[in-house]
């Protein structure tokens, strides 16, 4: 898990960098701008962000691995 001030950071140098080369080198780079955007309006309603996955998996940045359910860990009971 990560804080949501790391997680807003990353989001802000995406779009800035996006924004830059949209006016530097192709406007198709918007489309990252898009993509970061989008990504952000649905982890506030799904609580899911592949960015937190990703920086906890290689504990980045302070991020710890997001907890497993039990059946995925292989510690619950079997039958």
């Amino acid at each position: 898990m990560c804080e949501d001030r790391i997680i807003r950071r990353f989001a802000g140098v995406f779009i800035l960098i996006s924004l830059l080369l949209a006016w530097l080198v192709s406007p198709l780079w918007l489309l990252f701008a898009a993509f970061v955007g989008l990504n952000l309006l649905q982890s506030g309603f799904t609580s899911f962000c592949p960015l937190e996955r990703w920086l906890g998996r290689f504990q980045l940045c302070g991020c710890r691995p997001a907890c497993r359910n039990h059946a995925a860990t292989g510690t619950g009971e079997s039958s």
